[in-house]
């Protein structure tokens, strides 16, 4: 049976882009990300969603509600294998501060080697995304099961089905509000689509 897994990244908060904000700072939507949102659910409504899964971020619980609004689904699981990657002490820096130190240049470089200060490494989070698709795929009944997650996670999850390193993750982007998606099951799993943004949405 095959379960396909629709990965969200949530909708922008005002300073993305400025600062890492990592699970120090519980960022809302911004303005633009609500409307994002909005545009998000109504993208999804087409789905037969099953069931909603989020990080317990702020940021992805606000996506996840707008989505669970119009899907019919009360319920938001909330569950931290789909939080955002440990930062650390890095976690509310601005990129302006982290580009001068050569660990986070490294980080950037290797990820599949290094470890934030006080905080994962990728292998980390791709790990546990992993146990949550392998736990969900016998539960979910061969269903469309959403994930509303952050962007480097999502990343995690995409790299370990198409076989390539944590090291290729600025290959391909995962923008905010975007939709891919992996259908997995005792076969195996395989990327459906790619960072579906609504400005490009069919």
């Amino acid at each position: 049976m095959t379960t396909t897994f629709l990965l969200v990244r949530h909708a922008a908060h005002d300073s993305v882009g400025s600062f890492l904000a990592g699970r120090s700072a519980d960022v809302p939507l911004g303005s633009a990300g609500r409307e994002q949102a909005t545009r998000l659910a109504a993208r999804l409504a087409r789905e037969d969603i099953t069931a909603i899964y989020a990080s317990p971020r702020k940021r992805t619980q606000e996506t996840a509600a707008a989505i669970a609004a119009v899907s019919g689904l009360g319920e938001i699981n909330t569950v931290d294998a789909l939080d955002e990657v440990d930062f650390g002490t890095w976690s509310g820096k601005t990129f302006e501060v982290l580009n001068t130190d050569p660990l986070w240049r490294q980080w950037n470089h290797t990820r599949s080697l290094v470890r934030a200060p006080d905080g994962e490494t990728m292998l980390d989070v791709q790990q546990r995304i992993m146990a949550l698709v392998e736990t969900l795929c016998p539960q979910s009944g061969g269903g469309k099961v959403v994930f509303v997650s952050h962007a480097d996670v999502i990343k995690a999850l995409i790299c370990q089905v198409l076989g390539l390193s944590t090291d290729a993750w600025a290959r391909f982007d995962i923008a905010p509000a975007s939709i891919s998606a992996v259908s997995a099951g005792g076969w195996g799993a395989k990327v459906l689509q790619l960072n579906e943004t609504q400005d490009t949405a069919r």
